[in-house]
């Protein structure tokens, strides 16, 4: 038998697995964290495509368990991943472009900054930058003219939203020399960012579509703190879980499989692992911090509190625990039932 070995499978690994499923060839993959530890045995610090094609030949033969197995994406799941890759983009882009006019804002008008900073993702704020860039046009326009442009986007914050800035406007008196491009800059920042936020909801729309013609979205979503995105990312990196022998793989390759670390007479506790597949890390580190409303989550997580553990740890140590819940359902078909989980 034949074994086809990648180490880029949803890239330029793609074709060639394709073509070796269909020639009735084995296939998997190795991943890039258990590739550079390997590279790093060899001798010298080059790095070609014949040096990294020796070193998946040699770890296909010679260290198995280090491959990762590829199961046959059926077209729904390929096309999750496509698209769960594509919104990942957009938000990064979309984050980058708020981050910079939150910048600029800052470093012009400190108290505009606090005011409409926090505000960007809302379609009115965005539509009225897109108008009204800087301090000067903001205060020319008046209160009549910002109520009018905001309402009908906000009907609720019109007008809260415009006396926030008219106050925010009055702390400060001096104008900071630059700010008049503000004019220029923040309305093209601004047009930008609420593309990408309509780009993002038309995804979500596609995605929510796509969802439904799978039979384990349902499954999915029945657990607190995941929803339509959350769901896909899923979807997109473990399926139905069926590769993963146990709870504590899965919870291995997510990277959230505490990992001691001790030397000689130091002992530094455990820790979550730096390693895992990041976009699964992040969905369900995120899961988790959503799932707090819920009674089970959150007494999971006052008790981690309780026993001296930060924020963070805690919000780990519920995400472990909500990987092992995660795998029960997947692997059974069924939906989440909820009950008070012991403190791991």
């Amino acid at each position: 038998t034949v074994l086809v070995v990648v180490d880029q499978p949803a890239s330029i690994g793609a074709l060639p697995l394709t073509v070796a499923r269909d020639a009735g060839c084995q296939v998997a993959y190795l991943p890039g964290l258990a590739m550079r530890r390997i590279a790093d045995l060899y001798p010298g610090e080059a790095k070609t495509d014949a040096k990294d094609a020796a070193v998946i030949a040699d770890a296909a033969r010679t260290m198995p368990h280090t491959l990762r197995t590829l199961d046959l994406a059926d077209e729904v799941t390929a096309e999750l991943t496509m698209l769960v890759g594509f919104d990942q983009d957009l938000a990064g882009e979309a984050n980058r472009t708020s981050n910079r006019i939150r910048g600029l804002l800052t470093q012009f008008h400190p108290s505009l900054e606090r005011v409409l900073g926090p505000r960007l993702d809302h379609p009115a704020v965005t539509w009225l930058l897109e108008r009204y860039g800087s301090p000067q046009a903001l205060r020319k326009a008046g209160r009549r003219r910002l109520v009018e442009v905001v309402r009908p986007r906000a009907p609720r914050m019109a007008e809260r939203l415009v006396d926030d800035i008219f106050t925010a406007l009055d702390e400060q008196t001096v104008v900071v020399p630059g700010t008049g491009t503000l004019d220029v800059i923040v309305p093209s920042l601004a047009k930008s960012l609420a593309g990408v936020h309509e780009q993002r909801r038309a995804l979500e729309a596609r995605i929510e579509a796509l969802l439904e013609a799978h039979p384990l979205s349902q499954v999915l979503t029945s657990m607190p703190g995941i929803g339509v995105r959350t769901a896909a990312v899923l979807l997109a990196t473990v399926g139905d879980a069926s590769s993963f022998p146990t709870a504590a793989h899965l919870a291995s390759y997510a990277g959230l499989a505490p990992a001691t670390r001790q030397s000689g007479t130091s002992i530094h506790g455990e820790h979550a692992p730096r390693g895992g597949n990041r976009q699964l890390k992040r969905a369900m580190f995120l899961s988790a911090f959503a799932a707090l409303h819920d009674p089970a989550s959150r007494t999971y997580y006052d008790r981690c509190r309780a026993r001296g553990k930060t924020h963070t740890q805690a919000l780990l140590r519920l995400a472990r625990h909500r990987i092992s819940v995660l795998f029960a359902m997947l692997r059974d078909g069924t939906f989440y039932q909820p009950r008070s989980p012991r403190t791991a």
